[in-house]
């Protein structure tokens, strides 16, 4: 169970997440993003040993609002091979510094993404310790194990975690959307007191 902190962040994770976006291919703003918080969901990691947040962010730095579905691993030492996908390093202000990455090239992260896909790992509350978030929802489980080995693309849209049974599919560009199919679904704010929902992984079966 994922323990909440009320505490600070130095520096935030809306400022680390504006040096790293502008260099992703599937990033729509302009040089220096503008964001604002717009919502998200944990996960556990069984081993107790990973921080797991989807994390969702409107930037407006080009205009037209766009919001981006981040998820991100928090760990407490460096990930060995993971310089490549490091967003950057936080001081927390209960746990010291913390190591974030993104979570779509994390081994634990990518495992329990495989078991929220199949049913077997339950969404929790972005901001409440030991809190299933009802609102995330998962549809037509996919009965997939939790690979040991994967690889990663990205393209304009979106980025594909590749295993031996099955590819995620992680829209970076959030839309307002119907589930269909094998896919988590989830909601964002776009205003004070308005929301959307969209789909924030697909999942689709090998071969």
């Amino acid at each position: 169970m994922a323990v909440i902190h009320r505490t600070t962040m130095t520096p935030s994770k809306p400022e680390l997440l504006a040096r790293w976006l502008p260099a992703r291919p599937w990033f729509r703003g302009g040089a220096t993003p503008v964001l604002a918080r717009a919502g998200g969901f944990r996960l556990d990691d069984p081993a107790g040993e990973v921080g797991i947040e989807f994390v969702f962010v409107t930037d407006t730095s080009s205009g037209e609002p766009v919001t981006y579905n981040l998820p991100m691993a928090y760990r407490g030492v460096p990930r060995d091979g993971g310089a490549d996908s490091l967003i950057g390093t936080s001081e927390h202000g209960v746990l010291g510094t913390r190591w974030i990455y993104d979570g779509t090239r994390d081994p634990v992260v990518v495992a329990v993404l495989a078991d929220l896909l199949a049913g077997r790992a339950v969404p929790q509350a972005q901001n409440e310790s030991d809190a299933p978030d009802p609102t995330v929802t998962v549809t037509d489980p996919l009965p997939i194990p939790a690979p040991t080995e994967f690889t990663v693309t990205d393209d304009a849209d979106s980025t594909v975690i590749t295993t031996p049974h099955a590819s995620l599919t992680l829209p970076r560009v959030l839309r307002a959307s119907e589930p269909s199919g094998t896919v988590v679904h989830a909601p964002w704010r776009t205003g004070e007191m308005t929301t959307e929902r969209g789909v924030v992984l697909v999942a689709h079966a090998a071969g």
